[in-house]
């Protein structure tokens, strides 16, 4: 009953928001953020376009689907991954309404391209999309989705995979502030960060089984700076810190385990432990450690993984391809020097462990300075601060 009230307050505080005028967005956010989220997909309808300053007022028409599709470079891989998404919608719907939304799902990510020839598509994109078709429906979804592949994944979109691994780049200096043990044993297995690839250009969305908890993670997302997702994938390895320590200390037994995401996580501690983790080490400060990650890493192989990654798009075959490689013999720097320029390596602004602040429960107001600074974040500026 207790927590009956509570949602029927949340709800309140909710409407409370959108019915101000002008629209507060901020506590929108915040509810966003905060336990449970925004609760319902009818909220989800009203809050989501808040979120992205989206006018629901004027959403243009949709395009008859049979001009998109005549003459798109894209369709045939859109269609094969739509084909493909069978399992991300709810058990049980009839064929019927699940073919109808899958071809209005095509013609959603054909009208986008089309209207934003600077956007190139991905392997997982429609992983997305699919979300915010079941949540908002077609008209508003396109609307949403338009706008959110013009900011937050933007980098995902660029004809080659440098901003998506310089993004990447920011998952081990996360780890390393926190628990360097997990990072360095990382490190030696020479893991990589493949493994969160799919969870963060789907937004965990092929990732997880369970739609709410999906769409949970969208309100977080939707709220927040566009780098959360790589905190959220921080947190989860963290999360599994034990598992990962007692793994072999090899590249195919640590990826193998990390890339099979638990079902049962706790997701509200996990994302208030995200959203503390942004506040306590922004991104502006892990930037440096980020772009060293680049330049260390490329002298080991994961810049090929990547290479390889975005011709193939499809992290499973890299990894194979890898594996050959090595039976190959390919000369890597020998196990002992590559642990020795671990130990030895500084530590750069090695906070003393917080204990986790519960800021983005209380949702203090360091909360608010990262929800604030979430639309305004240009990805390019730190690139070329750190080239």
């Amino acid at each position: 009953a207790d927590f009956d009230a509570k949602k029927k307050r949340k709800v309140a505080e909710i409407y409370q928001a959108l019915n101000s005028d002008p629209i507060d967005v901020a506590a929108l956010r915040r509810m966003a953020i905060s336990e449970g989220g925004l609760l319902t997909d009818e909220i989800r309808c009203k809050v989501w376009p808040k979120l992205l300053s989206v006018n629901t007022d004027d959403l243009p028409p949709l395009p008859a689907g049979k001009e998109l599709r005549e003459d798109n470079k894209d369709y045939q891989q859109v269609l094969l991954d739509v084909r493909r998404s069978l399992r991300r919608f709810p058990p049980g719907m009839p064929d019927e309404q699940r073919e109808g939304l899958q071809e209005e799902l095509i013609d959603i990510i054909l009208h986008v391209l089309k209207r934003n020839p600077q956007l190139h598509y991905y392997q997982g994109y429609h992983d997305i999309v699919v979300t915010f078709l079941l949540v908002v429906g077609d008209r508003l979804a396109t609307a949403l989705v338009e706008k959110l592949s013009t900011h937050h994944l933007r980098d995902f979109m660029d004809p080659t995979m440098d901003n998506t691994k310089h993004i990447l780049n920011y998952l081990m200096p996360i780890i390393d502030q926190v628990n360097p043990e997990v990072h360095d044993f990382m490190q030696s297995a020479e893991v990589g960060t493949i493994f969160a690839l799919s969870w963060l250009i789907t937004w965990f969305g092929h990732v997880l089984s369970d739609f709410r908890h999906v769409v949970r993670l969208y309100d977080f997302f939707l709220a927040c700076h566009p780098l959360m997702p790589i905190y959220f994938a921080a947190v989860i390895v963290l999360h599994r810190q034990q598992e990962v320590l007692e793994c072999e200390c090899d590249m195919a037994s640590v990826h193998h385990l990390l890339s099979q995401i638990p079902q049962d996580l706790p997701y509200e501690s996990l994302i208030s432990k995200a959203g503390d983790l942004f506040v306590q080490f922004p991104p502006s400060e892990l930037a440096k450690e980020a772009a060293q990650q680049q330049a260390e890493r490329t002298a080991a192989s994961t810049f090929k993984d990547f290479e390889l990654a975005s011709v193939q798009q499809r992290p499973d075959t890299v990894l194979r391809q890898r594996f050959r490689e090595r039976l190959r013999g390919e000369e890597r720097l020998r196990g002992e020097e590559r642990t020795k320029s671990i130990l030895t390596k500084p530590r750069t602004n090695r906070f003393v462990k917080l204990a986790v602040m519960g800021l983005t429960v209380a949702l203090g107001a360091a909360a608010l300075a990262v929800v604030k600074s979430a639309l305004e974040w240009a990805p390019k500026f730190e690139l070329q601060i750190f080239p």
